[in-house]
């Protein structure tokens, strides 16, 4: 059985986010899907209530996330450092510094990366958030090909 809230939200994020999906099921007949992949219903509403959490700070003024202003240095607490490694965070750096994430969506990335389970997080884990993220902004066409292309490109990268 699969039992990890990520793996749950790149099968969402694959099957109904990324191709901007019409298809809106309800959550019961997304658990019911998602329990017939081999997911376990604790890592199911684990991921549900990731989701929630994301969709409400998404709703909120960006400004009130407190990322600081562009030219700030983010430090990073001791618990942020166990799960974000230098990798990580340099790869945060790189996305703010192209463009791609504001400091708003930076702490957004780092605020739901630190809510998964475990700390086994690895860049690809880092992708796959910040697309989930950006996706979920209210402003996501300004840089929803990029988000797409970084994780796409991660995932092409590493089946070669």
């Amino acid at each position: 059985m699969k039992e990890n809230v990520l793996e749950v939200l790149m099968y969402l994020f694959e099957n109904y986010m990324i191709e901007g999906s019409e298809f809106e099921p309800d959550q019961e007949a997304l658990t019911v899907e998602l329990s017939q992949a081999g997911f376990g219903h604790g890592e199911i509403h684990k991921a549900f209530d990731w989701l929630e959490d994301l969709s409400a700070m998404c709703e909120q003024p960006m400004e009130t996330l407190h990322g600081g202003r562009v030219e700030s240095v983010r430090h990073y607490s001791p618990e942020e450092h166990a799960k974000l490694d230098s990798e990580a965070q340099a790869l945060l750096l790189s996305l703010e510094q192209a463009g791609i994430l504001d400091p708003s969506a930076r702490e957004l990335v780092i605020d739901r990366v630190m809510a998964l389970d475990g700390d086994d997080i690895d860049i690809e884990h880092i992708r796959w958030v910040t697309m989930m993220v950006l996706c979920n902004r209210p402003d996501r066409d300004t840089v929803y090909s990029w988000a797409e292309d970084l994780v796409l490109d991660g995932i092409q990268a590493h089946l070669h």
